[in-house]
């Protein structure tokens, strides 16, 4: 099978790209500031989100930023609240996977008008199902706060949502971000750009002993370097992820085929 560009700068157009947004949307702000620099060959045309307007109001809270976030940068905005559809179905938890696909089909009927190319899961929280990852097949992005080419036997070693602890309390004495294609299984699709170094530095004294003796000291340790992966990871890589897509670098000949400018890559780029 030939490999086949993710994207084809050859379209002459600007890639086409979507924010899908659960909270702060930290990341989904970085991409939209890649996107204006000279050069860029993306351009953000849709911020999605599963929280609405009305669930903050209710909640009172200010957590998701996805409507502000398109009101500032004139971005085309669409939401299907996630714990409303559930709630309509009288299902109280919206973790139930088994309407997912439901939701999803939804969700593809608010974006399909906006001709996107690309799904950036920017800070997105709900787990994505067959009608989007089909319609969106290799074109839909994530990034982890981990290195995924690290194994343990033959399966990834860090995936999940403590990965950073994790990986602390194993001993790794760096960490890395990982971007990768979504698919079905979380944190298994293909990795594109795996980040610098960020070096674990642990308290004067302290040890990986002590931390699992002190939580408190731990979470305040997970969290000093999941800001600074942020920083020097997410922040990063993502937007040079999407940049790298829009300009043909990045191509599949099937699932699990990965290439970088035309050679078999199976752990992408490392910077």
């Amino acid at each position: 099978m030939e490999p086949t560009p993710l994207f084809s700068p050859d379209s002459g157009r600007r890639m086409r790209v979507a924010c899908f947004v659960s909270g702060s949307g930290t990341n989904a702000r970085k991409i939209i500031d890649f996107s204006r620099r000279e050069g860029s060959g993306y351009e953000v045309v849709l911020i999605f989100t599963d929280v609405s307007d009305d669930r903050l109001k209710r909640d009172g809270s200010k957590r998701c930023k996805a409507k502000d976030i398109a009101e500032e940068h004139g971005i085309a905005y669409e939401c299907v609240d996630i714990r409303d559809f559930y709630r309509a179905r009288g299902v109280k938890r919206a973790g139930d996977l088994t309407l997912r696909p439901e939701f999803d089909r939804l969700v593809l009927d608010a974006v399909e008008p906006h001709a996107i190319d690309v799904v950036a899961l920017a800070g997105y929280m709900s787990v994505t199902t067959q009608p989007l990852l089909e319609r969106f097949a290799g074109r839909m992005l994530n990034v982890h706060p981990a290195d995924l080419s690290i194994m343990d036997g033959e399966d990834r070693k860090y995936v999940g949502i403590h990965v950073v602890r994790d990986a602390i309390l194993a001993g790794e004495t760096e960490l890395r971000a990982s971007t990768h294609i979504v698919r079905e299984k979380v944190d298994h699709g293909e990795v594109l750009v795996i980040s610098e170094p960020v070096p674990v530095e642990l308290p004067e004294g302290v040890s990986t002993a002590d931390l699992n003796d002190d939580r408190k000291l731990l979470r305040k340790v997970v969290d000093e370097h999941q800001e600074r992966l942020k920083e020097r990871g997410d922040w990063v890589i993502f937007p040079l992820s999407i940049q790298m897509i829009s300009e043909g670098h990045f191509a599949l000949a099937g699932e699990g085929n990965l290439y970088v400018d035309g050679k078999r890559a199976s752990n992408g780029l490392r910077l």
